[in-house]
């Protein structure tokens, strides 16, 4: 209000720091502006000139968003003129004003809300470089000989307050075990001159481990001590010990984070080059911890694995399937045993990875699993040990009913490997173990299984493995249609495998193998290739058809020559005042797939990048079966739409692209359902890319389910109010709205599908509260109505592939990522976002396939301990907890049998009950809308759950006790 006393001046002063009675340093707090928005930069130039005007609080931080988002051609972390002014200014200026303000709101943010980036936060990572270590060793040395000169006390703050402040500000910036990974990711930018970074990364060496740093914190922390009238503790930057301790975690941290890149190289130059040198790998490696050894082996096997092994390789209906690739096999043994090196430790580790829970290479090929064993196969007690560790794993009854059934058929390769390489060495020992009990165990505990697939496993072991030891008549035949099938010919062929150790030639020109996929036995190969020879005889011509054209010039047959058009009196095209503008040469649309990819690599052309995406989808689904057209360049299509990049935001990108991917999908689903669950977890993708995956393999699958989705994408694009006050402006708009696309139709698709799943429970309990049934009048349709009202019965292509294709490789991999890296959101897969949208795809998956799909129990089982084992990363995220609610309402709502669903999982049944009882007591009613939809899910399960325990209450009387004692 007009008339009222404005604050002049404030003084600040640090609560532990004796101020002096004759002269008081007295600062001006910074204004700030009440009406006036806070000044913003569109160039280091303004931001510098702003900074150097004393700007206020808000000021700042708008600045310092604007430096630590840069622009494509700034960078304040790489060394330059204008980083440097603008570091130089922060350190000198900013500090000395806004250091003790900035501590305060940081301290008050991790109260508050500590997800959130602090002030602080922001400003640190605007010095976390070379550049700004050495403005702050530069303002600690002028402090430092400024407190050597007479009369240091008169004027300006005081010394030991300057030194106490840069010296926070250092131990700030370094503090944590990932700070040299971060400044060095800073140096190494691939878009710099490769000289310009060597010379900063030998600045930044001689910075941080040849003494700079330490010595001159050391001798500003001895100053600012003897100058300071209080004892006080030193800061851990300027003690040796400390120092040289933070130094170890980083470098312990940064060899764990090595890229595969790095290994790659060191591998190719020291092991695989022809100038190869054993010795001084063999001394780099055993320089490392046991752990790091560890993690430097499996990176090693990861990096084998993807450069000289084929990505997928199946079943083929010869025995002899793999003799193909015997040299190449034999080469990475070889370099598997020059790691190994002769050393126990390292080959226990190996033995380790093989038998381990979520160890042998999950998703990889079979390649992988021959090359390590082979690499072993001398010693005999290496080989016994697997075989034994294998065997009991294999028969055991937790980890048939809770370990994903993808780890469990790797698992089973390293079982037969090891029991035809031990059977080689000592066959009568294996005999014995055969009769053991624990063999005859394990085989009865895969048959009482309820998965199909866990069972289909332990016949093709019992089998396997009964071949090596019985003769004649004594040899294990279940005499079942599935043991005659090419996967368990193939299988039970993997005891007779044998590689050796080879010669490293083979990987030195870096050959990629390409085994067969899964294919059809030979005759009907053959079979399948006359009916394709029949049909194409039958083709008189090739008709070259424009699907993005609608526009049909039909010719008159009638007329026995051409007519031609009339000469346009003007054209359209003329209309533009700029000639050079106009394009009389137009692209024609893609006939043949390799065209689409000519298209879709040329991301420099925006008119053949925008013509590819309106033509992928139809094109693709058109090619799909004619031919090999689209199966040959499949994953690279799929590879090019899923990095594609929105370069000239085009109008329906992402659902042009997302079209696209589905097309590829559906093509070719068995092959493409394991592909994008691959490319999921490995790629190397963003999280909108990774989103993007998740929404092709839903929306794919219930596609292939016969369900009717066509509209979802363009309905998820609709905002949820039409009136225009209640949204963005246009362009802000664009900016938050383009993000949550990827899972808006699958958002979509769980509301309607969890709503469909409890309105009929609110109906019956609506009729209920009505009075009794007695009393009530009932009415009878008509037949014809009845029929009407029926659904059709659709043909669900999804139950064949659904589970070996789709769920089985997704909730595999997530339960070996959730092993290897645990659920840190540092992990770019379990970020919330991601999280969600794994969580309803999966639910998708399970509500498509359908409740006849013969691995609905292994699928259940799978994803409900998948969903329990969520629930403490569930804490404090609302959104979390829906999609989980969405899952268990989605198992107990397609398990049709409560029965079966009762035996099988009755203590997950009982856990599921707890928490959703916690849920719903800790969200409370007339909350948000959100708050609501969560407690509508929650008494939908409790509702399932609890007819499903009252009917079947002595089936889970066993479980329930021990559930609760």
């Amino acid at each position: 209000m007009e008339g009222w006393p404005t604050p002049v001046s404030t003084s600040y002063s640090d609560p532990g720091q004796q101020q002096e009675i004759d002269l008081v340093e007295v600062r001006k707090q910074p204004e700030r502006s009440l009406n006036l928005a806070p000044k913003k930069a569109t160039s280091p130039t303004e931001a510098l000139e702003i900074l150097r005007s004393e700007p206020d609080y808000e000021t700042l931080i708008s600045i310092l968003d604007f430096l630590s988002e840069g622009t494509p051609d700034f960078d304040i972390t790489s060394p330059s003129t204008h980083a440097s002014q603008l570091v130089h200014v922060l350190v000198t200026d900013i500090v000395p004003h806004y250091w003790s303000i900035l501590l305060e709101s940081d301290n008050l943010q991790k109260t508050r809300n500590p997800a959130r980036r602090s002030d602080l936060a922001l400003f640190l990572s605007c010095l976390r470089s070379i550049t700004g270590l050495n403005a702050i060793i530069l303002s600690l040395k002028q402090a430092t000989q400024k407190s050597r000169e007479p009369n240091k006390n008169i004027g300006g703050g005081k010394i030991q307050d300057v030194l106490d402040r840069l010296l926070q500000v250092m131990s700030s910036l370094l503090e944590g075990d990932r700070t040299i990974r971060l400044i060095s990711e800073t140096i190494w930018l691939p878009s710099d001159i490769s000289s310009k970074q060597k010379v900063i990364w030998n600045e930044f060496l001689s910075v941080v481990a040849g003494g700079r740093i330490l010595g001159t914190c050391a001798e500003a922390d001895d100053i600012a001590n003897h100058l300071n009238k209080n004892i006080r503790d030193k800061h851990w930057i300027s003690d040796g010990s400390l120092y040289c301790h933070w130094l170890a975690q980083n470098i312990i941290y940064w060899i764990r984070s090595i890229p595969l890149d790095i290994i790659k190289e060191l591998v190719s130059v020291l092991l695989i080059n022809h100038q190869n040198d054993p010795v001084r790998f063999e001394k780099l490696l055993s320089g490392l911890a046991s752990f790091e050894q560890r993690n430097l082996i499996q990176s090693i096997l990861q990096l084998i694995s993807k450069e000289f092994f084929s990505a997928t390789v199946m079943p083929e209906d010869s025995p002899s399937w793999w003799k193909a690739d015997t040299e190449i096999i034999s080469a990475a043994a070889g370099l598997i045993n020059q790691v190994l090196g002769n050393q126990d430790l390292r080959k226990k580790q190996l033995i380790i990875w093989l038998t381990d829970a979520s160890g042998a290479g999950v998703g990889e090929s079979i390649a992988i699993r021959r090359a390590s064993i082979a690499s072993l196969a001398s010693s005999k007690k290496d080989m016994e040990v697997i075989f034994d560790k294998c065997l009991q794993q294999f028969g055991d009854q937790l980890y048939i009913k809770h370990t994903p059934i993808m780890q469990q058929e790797v698992h089973t390769q390293v079982l037969l490997l090891s029991a035809g390489y031990f059977n080689q060495i000592a066959p009568l020992q294996l005999g014995m173990m055969m009769r053991s009990g624990a063999h005859l165990s394990a085989i009865s505990n895969r048959l009482a299984a309820s998965s199909p697939r866990a069972r289909f496993l332990g016949m093709v072991v019992g089998e396997a493995l009964s071949a090596l030891v019985d003769k004649g008549d004594k040899v294990m035949d279940f005499k079942m249609d599935d043991m005659k099938s090419p996967e368990a010919k193939w299988y039970k062929s993997i005891v007779s495998v044998s590689d050796s150790i080879g010669p490293l030639t083979s990987l030195m020109s870096r050959p990629r193998v390409e085994v067969a996929k899964k294919s059809q036995p030979q005759a009907a190969q053959r079979s399948a290739l006359s009916k394709t020879t029949q049909s194409s005889s039958k083709t008189v011509a090739i008709e070259e058809v424009d699907d993005c054209d609608n526009d049909d010039h039909e010719l008159d047959e009638d007329d026995g020559k051409l007519v031609p058009y009339a000469k346009p009196d003007s054209d359209e095209e003329d209309s533009d005042e700029d000639p050079t503008l106009i394009t009389r040469n137009k692209l024609t649309a893609p006939v043949y797939i390799r065209d689409l990819i000519n298209y879709l690599r040329d991301t420099e052309n925006y008119d053949k990048q925008k013509l590819a995406l309106q033509c992928a989808a139809s094109l693709i689904r058109r090619k799909a079966s004619f031919g090999t057209e689209v199966s040959s360049h499949s994953e690279e299509l799929a590879t090019l739409l899923v990095g594609l990049q929105d370069k000239y935001e085009m109008d329906d990108f992402q659902d042009m692209r997302l079209q696209g991917m589905i097309a590829i999908l559906i093509s070719h689903p068995a092959e493409m359902g394991k592909w994008f669950s691959k490319t999921f977890f490995d790629g190397d993708y963003s999280l909108s890319q990774r989103a993007i995956i998740l929404t092709t393999l839903g929306l794919g699958a219930r596609e292939l389910g016969g369900f009717e989705d066509s509209d979802t994408s363009e309905a998820s694009k609709k905002p949820p109010s039409s009136f225009p006050s209640q949204t963005l402006p246009e362009a802000m708009h664009k900016l938050y709205a383009e993000r949550p696309f990827e899972n808006g139709a699958v958002d979509l698709l769980s509301t309607e599908l969890s709503n469909t799943m409890i309105a009929p429970m609110a109906t019956e309990l609506a009729d209920r509260l009505t009075g009794p049934s007695i009393l009530k009048v009932r009415t009878f349709s008509s037949r014809m109505a009845v029929e009407k009202k029926r659904k059709r019965p659709i043909a669900n292509s999804l139950a064949k592939v659904v589970a070996e294709s789709f769920f089985f490789p997704l909730t595999g991999r997530f339960v070996t990522h959730l092993k290897a890296f645990g659920l840190s959101r540092s992990n770019v897969v379990f970020q919330p976002y991601l999280l969600v949208l794994f969580v309803k795809t999966l639910s998708l998956l399970l509500h498509a396939s359908g409740p006849s799909t013969l691995s609905l129990p292994q699928m259940t089982s799978e994803l409900w301990d998948l969903l329990l084992g969520l629930r403490t990363q569930s804490i404090g995220d609302i959104t979390v907890i829906e999609a989980m609610l969405f899952g268990f309402l989605t198992i107990l709502d397609i398990n049709e049998d409560k029965r079966r669903l009762v035996m099988e999982n009755g203590r997950q049944m009982l856990e599921t009950q707890e928490w959703i009882e916690t849920i719903f007591g800790r969200v409370g009613a007339g909350g948000s809308e959100e708050d609501e939809r969560v407690r509508m899910l929650a008494a939908g399960c409790l509702i399932r759950i609890r007819e499903a325990v009252e009917k079947y209450q002595a089936l889970l009387l066993g479980d329930l006790s021990s559930f609760q004692n």
